[in-house]
């Protein structure tokens, strides 16, 4: 509403206001050029080095400033390649100081002129805050954008879940977030709210604990049992062992010094593959089973272990309980 009235046009009362101020100063001018010419020209000659020097010093401003940009934004970019800063926020960034900077630069050279800058600042204000209300949508996914660039809750490759949905992320730019589902459709949400919402980020970490339950009938031995589920855990190279070197593990993954230095992300040893008897069911007893892996075995683990748990403990006795009734029947 600001910025609607300052760019309203004058009225035809303000417009011969202006005209006859103008066409009085015009005849003054004249006035005093014909009472005392040399005063006149002595005058016209001191206003015209005075506004050249206010050009001269306007030009050597706006000239110093636009270097000093410049050497703000080369050192804004070997901050961020040393640290390592995602490319979209160090671009973001530094386009924004540089634009801001110049806008800043453009009024300070203006006023050095001698002209009122308090309207431009009134009118970049207005426009600034008209612009903000017509795009607070955007705005909002733009800051979300930002709190995800600058915190990595996941990065591109990670299979998060978010929003109701979930799959690969494929791209993560300044507004929103790409996600290809296992479907192989491309799910765009916004920043905005991605941000301010619940993030499963299944591969947030390095090392996972994959875990079955093993329901099996009564009257079998449990401790061989047991035994039987630990010999296929352990004959699978995938499934990672008390024993793991982990300066190695760490090393196969390319994790670094700073991810392992971070909360949670560091393991200094792996548990052993864990078997135990959970509980004694109406039908069934059932053996909770948990392994660690790499992150990126997870799912090819989850599914080979259980066929083999399916196909190689029966023959060995182990046979898997289902609801049932026994119906005695009386010869009477």
């Amino acid at each position: 509403m600001i910025f609607l009235q300052a760019a309203a046009a004058p009225t035809a009362e303000q417009i011969q206001q202006r005209q006859d101020s103008i066409r009085a100063g015009a005849q003054h001018m004249i006035a005093y050029a014909k009472s005392d010419p040399d005063g006149f020209w002595q005058l016209f000659v001191d206003k015209i080095i005075h506004f050249g020097l206010q050009v001269l010093a306007a030009l050597l401003i706006f000239v110093i400033g636009i270097l000093l940009i410049r050497w703000v934004k080369n050192i804004l970019q070997r901050v961020f390649t040393r640290r390592k800063t995602e490319p979209t926020i160090a671009s973001f960034v530094s386009s924004f100081v540089s634009i801001s900077l110049t806008v800043l630069l453009v009024v300070i050279s203006i006023s050095t002129l001698g002209v009122n800058t308090t309207s431009l600042a009134a009118l970049l204000a207005a426009g600034g805050m008209a612009i903000g209300m017509a795009l607070s949508g955007t705005v909002q996914n733009f800051a979300g954008g930002i709190m995800l660039l600058a915190f990595k809750p996941f990065k591109a490759g990670d299979f998060i879940e978010a929003q109701g949905t979930s799959g690969k992320v494929v791209e993560v730019n300044i507004t929103a977030t790409k996600i290809l589902t296992v479907d192989n459709r491309v799910v765009i949400l916004p920043n905005g709210a991605l941000s301010n919402g619940v993030i499963n980020n299944y591969n947030g970490r390095p090392l996972r604990r994959v875990e079955w339950s093993v329901s099996v009938s009564y009257g079998v031995d449990a401790a061989k049992c047991k035994e039987a589920i630990s010999a296929i855990l352990n004959s699978d190279r995938r499934v990672l062992q008390a024993d793991t070197d982990m300066k190695t593990l760490y090393k196969e993954l390319n994790i670094s010094a700073y991810q392992l230095s971070t909360v949670n992300y560091r393991m200094d040893a792996i548990p052993a593959p864990f078997v135990a008897l959970k509980s004694l069911n109406e039908n069934d007893i059932t053996f909770v089973v948990r392994v660690w892996v790499r992150s990126d075995d997870y799912w090819p683990v989850y599914f080979d272990i259980q066929e083999r748990f399916y196909t190689e403990l029966p023959p060995q006795g182990f046979t898997f309980a289902y609801p049932h009734v026994d119906v005695t029947m009386s010869a009477n």
